[in-house]
């Protein structure tokens, strides 16, 4: 497990979608009953029991994005619950809404890092139109790539982290040489700046090993990591590389760092240049 929690590379405009994308993951999260934030979904077993038909409506279900949507009956639900009512799903949008949902607060913050640390200089890159473009076509890949291994699972899939993967895929081909500042569990959570190149292969390679250990279907949707991060470094590498005057990869800008600054954090580093 690798976990970046900063990256010496600055941007040149504030990244409006990516900071979008954040504050909608975290309010569509804080208002539905995934977060017991909220006491009208009850508690105990009631609110098991919404959060579980919350997941069937708005996530995804493999089985349903290749067959049509699954009676209620044949979607599994906890001990004790009702099956979820039939709301007229559509699957193909259920790819969409369930970039938005997240099924735990380190699922929700895990997720949101990764994207604040590298999706603004992807951003920048692209353009926001683009990007967000971008973002939801990786989203969408991962989700049916994951479907594809897993296609008779009835289990929800939740979460941004197929899309986030297409961006850092993007990054890996932009900025290989970026310092990216990761926590390692494995190493008591020692700070250590890495090339880009460095912290990303390790964290791709993991997500293949986990995938290859759980070919059943895990919890984590491993499979989506692996399509949404080789998406985005392939179609990154073709656009750069077919457009006029776009060079493909340019190494990460310097910033001076702050007197003091220690060796592992060099001052803030994504505050937009105006």
């Amino acid at each position: 497990m690798v976990i970046p929690v900063h990256d010496k590379n600055p941007v040149r405009r504030v990244p409006v979608v990516t900071y979008a994308l954040i504050a909608v993951c975290a309010v569509v999260f804080l208002a539905g009953p995934i977060s017991g934030f909220l006491p009208l979904y009850g508690s105990g077993r009631g609110l098991l029991c919404e959060q579980n038909a919350y997941l069937a409506r708005w996530g995804v279900i493999p089985d349903e994005l290749w067959h049509g949507p699954l009676p209620a009956a044949l979607i599994p639900a906890p001990a004790g619950c009702p099956a979820p009512h039939d709301y007229g799903k559509v699957p193909v949008l259920s790819v969409l809404t369930a970039l938005f949902v997240h099924g735990s607060w380190l699922h929700l913050l895990g997720n949101m890092l990764f994207l604040y640390v590298f999706g603004d200089n992807i951003e920048n890159r692209m353009g926001r139109v683009r990007y967000l473009l971008f973002y939801v076509v990786a989203g969408y890949l991962a989700t049916y790539g994951y479907a594809l291994v897993h296609a008779h699972s009835a289990q929800s899939l939740v979460g941004a982290s197929g899309a986030i993967s297409g961006a850092l895929g993007s990054y890996l081909y932009l900025y290989p040489r970026a310092r990216v500042t990761s926590l390692f569990p494995f190493l008591f959570f020692l700070p250590l700046r890495l090339p880009a190149w460095a912290v990303l292969s390790f964290w791709f390679v993991l997500q293949w090993l986990a995938a290859q250990a759980s070919p059943s279907g895990p919890a984590v949707a491993y499979a989506a990591h692996i399509v949404g991060f080789a998406f985005g470094f392939l179609c990154t590498w073709v656009y750069f590389r077919r457009k006029p005057g776009r060079a493909g990869p340019e190494p990460a800008r310097p910033e001076p760092s702050a007197p003091g600054a220690g060796p592992f954090f060099d001052g803030p580093s994504k505050r937009p240049r105006e």
